[in-house]
């Protein structure tokens, strides 16, 4: 198996494992374990439905959207390779990061939508503090060595998360 970097062996597993949308599901799923194992912890109202249907809802818009731009600019959307391009239009004119946002939006979703207010209160922050610590950070220092001063820029006037 050749990982996103190109190695090979248990090394390229393990990359493809640490990937942005693995560790979603993983959230996903132990969101959902708590909203069905532990009901007493969980509140529901159609409120909260349509809370959980906007935020997946407008997730996925924006992935839909960060990905198109990624087309645009013929870049890779692996977070561990090198960036072709840095990407400062359409939604990345508003948030330096709209997918991992878009991850975010769909985990606390779900939890709404589950009931599950205790992973909306706990697993949401984790999930934003490992993303910030696995890709986000490591991807802006390669962004930073590749684009200098254009990064530096767009950095400036332009939120990591919103």
């Amino acid at each position: 198996m050749q990982g996103p970097t190109g190695e090979t062996g248990w090394r390229a597993a393990l990359r493809w494992f640490d990937m942005p949308p693995v560790w979603l599901v993983l959230f996903l799923a132990l969101a959902w374990l708590q909203a069905s194992r532990f009901p007493s912890l969980t509140w529901s109202h159609p409120l909260t439905d349509m809370l959980g249907g906007l935020l997946v809802g407008g997730g996925l818009l924006l992935l839909a959207l960060a990905v198109m731009e990624f087309r645009r600019a013929r870049t890779s959307i692996v977070p561990h390779r090198e960036a072709e391009a840095l990407i400062t239009s359409g939604v990345y004119s508003r948030s330096r990061n709209p997918i991992y946002l878009g991850d975010a939006m769909i985990l606390s979703g779900f939890c709404a939508y589950w009931g599950g207010w205790l992973a909306l209160a706990v697993l949401v922050p984790l999930f934003c503090w490992l993303i910030t610590d696995r890709f986000i950070a490591p991807e802006e220092a390669r962004l930073q060595k590749a684009f200098g001063p254009q990064f530096e820029a767009w950095a400036g006037r332009v939120r990591r998360w919103l």
